[in-house]
C-alpha cells in the first residue's frame, strides 16, 4: 500500500503491531469477555495519569469530550481560554450549548498567563475554565503546572484541560495538578488510529455533573459512570480500539513513562533547534511545545511546494492552521516518533530547500 509517513500532528504514525490488535475478532460489548478488556486497560491509564479518579473512553473525537465537559460541568458562567483555533472552539461549543461563557483572549502564538486566569477568577464570576494545555494550531504549550498552582485558590472552580496534542508525550498528573477534566484523543501522542478519546472526571466533576441540567444522553457522565461500575459503556464503543489501546498501553510501560516523556523533549529539541536555524519559531519564547513545532516561514516558501516534494519521498508535513496557512508550517514529533526519523525528515527539507 502507498502511505505517506505522518509527520503531521494528528493523525499520527501508527505501528503495524497496533494496527494488527485492532484488527483482533469481535467481542460482545455485554460480554465478559469485554468487562475483562475494560479492567484490564482502567487501571493502567489511571497509572498513566497519575491519577486515582474515574477515567471514561469515549466513542468519538475529542471535541465530543470537550462539549461533554462544559455540559456537565458548567452551571454559571465558563471562563474560555483562548489563544488559538482549538481553544477558540471550545468557547464556541460553550456558548451553541446555551452555556453562558467569556472568553480570555490572547493573540495566536502567544500563551495563557497563570496571573490572566487569576485576575479573571477573583472575580467569583465562573465556576469552570476551559484551558488548552497544547494549542495543536499555534505550537504553543501553555503553562499548566503554573496555571493549577492559580486553580488551588479557586476550589470551587471546575478546571477543564484539553490535553488533545499532549497527552502521552508530556507528563500530566492529574490528581497533583487538581484537573477535574482532561481529555485527549488517542490519535496524537498516543499513537492509534483516530476515534477514541481518554477523559479523567475527578470527584468533584462528577458530583457537579449531579446539579447540571441537561447533560445530554450519549455524553452523560453519571450515565457513564452508572455502566463503567458494571465494566462496561453507556453505548456500543469502537471495540477495536480498546485492543489496541490495552495493547499500547502495554508498550508505553516497556518504554517506560520518564523515557517516553524524555524522548519527546529530545526530539522538540532537535526540530527547534533547526527551526531557529534556518526560520523561526511562532510560538512566543518560552512556551514552544513538546510533542509538535509551528515553525514561521521566515523565507517565504511555498508550503504546499514542500509538501509535494516530500511526498515524492512519502513522506508529509502539516502546513499552517487556518488564518496561518502558507505563513507558518507544523512538524509533529509525538506518539512513537523516534530521533532518527526526525533527523531523517529534517535532512530531507534541507535537500529539498538547498539548506
Amino acid at each position: 500500500m502507498n502511505h505517506k509517513k505522518l509527520f503531521i500532528p494528528g493523525p499520527t504514525e501508527v505501528r503495524p503491531e497496533i494496527l494488527q490488535a485492532m484488527a483482533t475478532p469481535q467481542i460482545g460489548h455485554r460480554s465478559k469477555e469485554f468487562q475483562n478488556l475494560y479492567t484490564t486497560i482502567y487501571p493502567k491509564l489511571q497509572d498513566f495519569l497519575y491519577t486515582k479518579g474515574q477515567v471514561f473512553l469515549f466513542t468519538s473525537s475529542s471535541t465530543g469530550a470537550m462539549e461533554a465537559s462544559v455540559r456537565n460541568t458548567v452551571a454559571k458562567r465558563c471562563l474560555s481560554c483562548m489563544c488559538g483555533a482549538f481553544s477558540d472552539r471550545w468557547h464556541t461549543m460553550a456558548t451553541s450549548n446555551g452555556i453562558e461563557a467569556d472568553p480570555l483572549q490572547v493573540e495566536w502564538g502567544k500563551a495563557i498567563k497563570p496571573e490572566m486566569i487569576d485576575e479573571k477568577l477573583k472575580t467569583g464570576k465562573y465556576d469552570a475554565i476551559t484551558f488548552v494545555f497544547n494549542e495543536t494550531s499555534t505550537g504553543v504549550m501553555n503553562p499548566l503546572y503554573e496555571v493549577a498552582e492559580v486553580m488551588k485558590k479557586y476550589p470551587d472552580v471546575m478546571f477543564l484541560v484539553d490535553a488533545v496534542s499532549a497527552m502521552a508525550g508530556v507528563k500530566i498528573e492529574v490528581d497533583k495538578l487538581g484537573i477535574d477534566v482532561c481529555l485527549a484523543g488517542v490519535q496524537k501522542a498516543f499513537a492509534m488510529p483516530a476515534g477514541l478519546t481518554i477523559c479523567t472526571a475527578s470527584e468533584k466533576a462528577l458530583k457537579k455533573a449531579a446539579t447540571v441540567k441537561n447533560r445530554g444522553y450519549y455524553f452523560d457522565f453519571l450515565t457513564m459512570l452508572k455502566y463503567h461500575e458494571k465494566n462496561q459503556t453507556t453505548t456500543t464503543p469502537t471495540i477495536p480500539h480498546f485492543f489496541a489501546l490495552n495493547a499500547q498501553m502495554d508498550d508505553i510501560a516497556k518504554e517506560g513513562y520518564d523515557n517516553r516523556f524524555e524522548r519527546h523533549k529530545k526530539m522538540a529539541k532537535i526540530v527547534q533547534d533547526w527551526a531557529k536555524e534556518h526560520f523561526a519559531l511562532f510560538p512566543e519564547p518560552g512556551y514552544e511545545s513538546l510533542t509538535l513545532t509551528c515553525v514561521k516561514n521566515t523565507r517565504g516558501i511555498s508550503v504546499a511546494d514542500l509538501n509535494t516534494e516530500l511526498g515524492k519521498h512519502w513522506i508529509t508535513i502539516s502546513n499552517g492552521y487556518g488564518k496561518l496557512k502558507e505563513q507558518t508550517f507544523r512538524i509533529a514529533h509525538m506518539g512513537d516518533a523516534q530521533v532518527s526519523d526526525i533527523m531523517g525528515l529534517l535532512e530531507l527539507i534541507n535537500s529539498i530547500l538547498g539548506l
